[in-house]
């Protein structure tokens, strides 16, 4: 290997880390704003300065090297180490213009991403954020790419390449709408409990969930009448019947339209955590951000 600095141009490394998470010169070099015949040079010169071809075609397109992949991750530090150090030492909120990439379910939408809004709005005018779905199979390739900036997710489902953070324990409620039939009711019992058509909560469209695993363990079970894949839908659904649904409590907290019903089993809650990749650990506007998500998320509302 032609290991001596002063040979290595740096956009060279730049086109390697686009080739290497595009697949592809035509990708790439529409992500660079070059030609394919320049990419293709630069490949060359690439293959050059590492002894190796880097990318072998196939029927199913460019495939990376061993050695391609070995360079992948001390390739993306390079970068983003270079681009901290020619940011502004100083990180001005109030001023600082760019846009910020989320991933979040509904429910972390709700419980998070609203009131971080509130006081993003006050604190740096500028900065847009941008939420996308989680999609857990792909979190880990999103964050390492910079496709995104940080992900809402929980300790069990973070990758153990990132980094990670609690934000806070999550407990479970009852709630049903005013004037519920339950509502004269103090302490609603276990039979009552089961006896009540419930909503709950599925991606896959199922009828169980965490409140059913607890039932269970005292050989109980209840009546579920509908499954929803969004929490979001649920307060608007209680308001027309007279089902119930065991929520996370952060869910309903601004919501007046429902009452709390008391709850005659116990539901085990959940850690909500927020996780990112190494390449944007050090930057001080996500640095910024991420201790401003775990600010408001530490002090609800209630």
């Amino acid at each position: 290997m032609k290991n001596d600095i002063r040979t290595l141009d740096l956009n060279l490394l730049k086109a390697l880390d686009a080739l290497l998470d595009e697949g592809s010169v035509t990708r790439a070099a529409k992500r660079l704003s070059l030609t394919q015949p320049a990419v293709s040079g630069m490949l060359f010169r690439l293959r050059d300065y590492f002894e190796d071809p880097l990318f072998i075609r196939t029927n199913h397109g460019m495939v990376p090297t061993k050695r391609a992949n070995e360079l992948s991750t001390p390739i993306k530090q390079i970068l983003t180490d270079i681009a901290i150090l020619l940011k502004p030492r100083i990180f001005d909120p109030m001023t600082v213009e760019m846009t910020y990439t989320i991933v979040a379910t509904d429910y972390a939408l709700k419980a998070i991403v609203v009131p971080m809004m509130a006081e993003l709005k006050l604190r740096a005018p500028y900065i847009k954020i941008a939420v996308r779905p989680v999609e857990s199979e792909r979190v880990y390739q999103q964050l390492s790419r910079g496709e995104v900036d940080l992900a809402l997710l929980t300790p069990q489902t973070t990758p153990e390449e990132l980094h990670g953070k609690a934000l806070y324990e999550e407990d479970y409620i009852c709630v049903a709408r005013h004037h519920h039939p339950l509502s004269m009711v103090s302490e609603m019992t276990l039979e009552q409990f089961c006896k009540q058509e419930h909503i709950l909560v599925s991606s896959e469209g199922n009828f169980t969930g965490v409140t059913d695993e607890a039932l269970a363990k005292l050989s109980l079970t209840r009546r579920v009448g509908m499954s929803v894949n969004s929490f979001q839908v649920i307060p608007d659904i209680l308001r027309v019947t007279d089902m119930i649904a065991v929520v996370p409590h952060r869910m309903v907290l601004t919501n007046n339209d429902l009452i709390i019903l008391s709850l005659p089993l116990e539901v085990p809650g959940f850690t909500k955590s927020m996780a990112w990749h190494d390449r944007t650990h050090r930057d001080p506007s996500h640095q910024w951000i991420r201790a401003l998500c775990a600010e408001v998320s530490q002090n609800p509302p209630f």
